[in-house]
């Protein structure tokens, strides 16, 4: 009889996208206020919204380093432009509505995979410049309302409020960026292959993630489900477990996965349930499966 591992758990897995949107508004406390004030901004950011749309696109053309980043050496290429204005308008028009839903987080997630190189076109903007991009909306934000001429007592509070709703905005995007370096950071290839309700989330049969020389079966699996934070629930039971920290004098809870009843992962077609778990070592060669139950 083969001898069953130790337990299948992941440690560390990054803040799910909604749990973290909701934590960092009531942390910059966006609060009703804050939104009244944004909100009697809006009439006049709405009318300036297609000079931003555009402005930005033509500035990022003007500036040397975005142009290359963009491939727009030589100019800008008419279809891309188009493709990349839709893109910005669509999240200027959600972000002057002030969304604050869960679909939204996941919006923003996506887009900071897609800035990392994982969008259709495969471009990769490095971090310095999505930081920049949003400091340079706040700074026309500011510019269109002096222009309007509204009074202080109006502009003060509506940049503040707006402050923090794109810096909370900024936080999701630069979460997606990391797990998507996560996944192309490492020297072997892996092949990850999906079965049953778990193509349906990431929408993809297979996929290729590295890891470094020495990563196991679970450093695989935290890239996968930070890279997917939309999988977890569907795979994986939130459980928590106390450790005791060496300069506290408290224990302290902290989020541990296990795969839900029925969920298998096997390596290279066998289950890593009953051999060696999800410290077992990978190879450049294996191909690991998730299978949901009754597979």
């Amino acid at each position: 009889m083969t001898e069953q591992s130790p337990p299948l758990e992941l440690h560390d897995l990054a803040p799910e996208p909604v749990q973290e949107w909701q934590r960092l508004l009531q942390f910059v406390g966006l609060s009703r206020e804050d939104r009244q004030a944004m909100a009697a901004t809006v009439e006049v950011l709405l009318r300036c919204a297609p000079e931003l749309v555009v402005g930005t696109y033509d500035y990022l053309l003007s500036v040397p380093e975005t142009a290359v980043i963009l491939g727009w050496e030589s100019g800008a290429d008419e279809a891309h432009l188009a493709e990349r204005r839709r893109f910005f308008a669509v999240w200027l028009a959600r972000t002057l509505g002030m969304d604050t839903s869960d679909e939204f987080a996941h919006y923003l997630f996506r887009a900071g995979k897609f800035h990392a190189g994982h969008g259709p076109r495969h471009i990769h903007t490095p971090p310095a410049y999505v930081t920049g991009s949003i400091g340079l909306v706040q700074a026309a934000f500011a510019c269109y309302l002096q222009q309007a001429n509204l009074p202080g007592h109006i502009i003060a509070p509506a940049l503040g409020g707006w402050s923090k709703y794109l810096t909370v905005q900024l936080h999701l995007m630069l979460s997606g960026y990391q797990a998507a370096r996560e996944l192309d950071q490492g020297d072997l290839p892996i092949r990850l292959t999906l079965f049953g309700r778990m193509r349906a989330i990431v929408g993809e049969p297979e996929m290729r993630a590295h890891v470094p020389a020495g990563a196991t079966a679970g450093d695989l699996l935290r890239k996968f489900f930070n890279y997917y934070p939309q999988a977890r629930a569907a795979a994986l039971d939130q459980v928590w477990q106390t450790e005791e920290e060496t300069d506290s004098l408290w224990l302290e809870l902290a989020p541990v996965y296990r795969p839900q009843w029925g969920w298998r992962v096997l390596r290279n077609g066998r289950d890593l349930a009953y051999n060696g778990g999800f410290t077992t070592p990978l190879n450049a060669d294996d191909t690991v499966a998730i299978f949901p139950p009754g597979r």
